[in-house]
Order: structure tokens, then sequence, then C-alpha cells
């Protein structure tokens, strides 16, 4: 499923950043998601939902902007809150 290797990919991102920050915990992730996405943050959410049991960005926040450049496309990493 693309929206699956999108979010693990997500997943991968933030699980470095806060290793890198001797980070215990992730509280929030901020997205953009390109306008030529075809999941929309709805559906993101649920695949989230889904793959961030038993991860460090267990009960995270997940919130989105969505980019009007027409050409746009994919999940664009912008911010991760981070507890140490």
């Amino acid at each position: 499923m693309h929206e699956s290797s999108l979010i693990a990919d997500l997943l991968e991102k933030v699980e470095a950043i806060a290793r890198e920050n001797s980070a215990t915990r992730v509280t929030a992730i901020e997205i953009t998601i390109g306008a030529l996405e075809p999941a929309g943050p709805d559906h993101l959410r649920e695949h989230f939902n889904a793959a961030i049991p038993g991860t460090i960005a267990e009960g995270a926040e997940l919130r989105f902007r969505m980019n009007e450049d027409p050409l746009s496309g994919g999940l664009l990493l912008q911010s991760v809150e981070l507890e140490c």
C-alpha cells in the first residue's frame, strides 16, 4: 500500500530525529501533504495510528498542512515535538 510505505518512511525519519536528540517520546508530528498526493489527512491518520503502537511515537498527535502547489506530491516532514 502506498500510504503504509509513506507512513513507514515518515516514522523512520521521526525515530532517527528522536534518537539524535535523546528523546524519550514524540508528542507531535507535523507534515505537509502535496496537492498531488491521493491520500488525504483522514486516511493518512488511520495508517499512522495503525503504525505507531510500540514505537517512540505512540500517542503522538499528527498535524497536517496542505501544499497548494499543484505540482507537489508526497509528504514532507515539517516538525517533530519531543520529550527528552
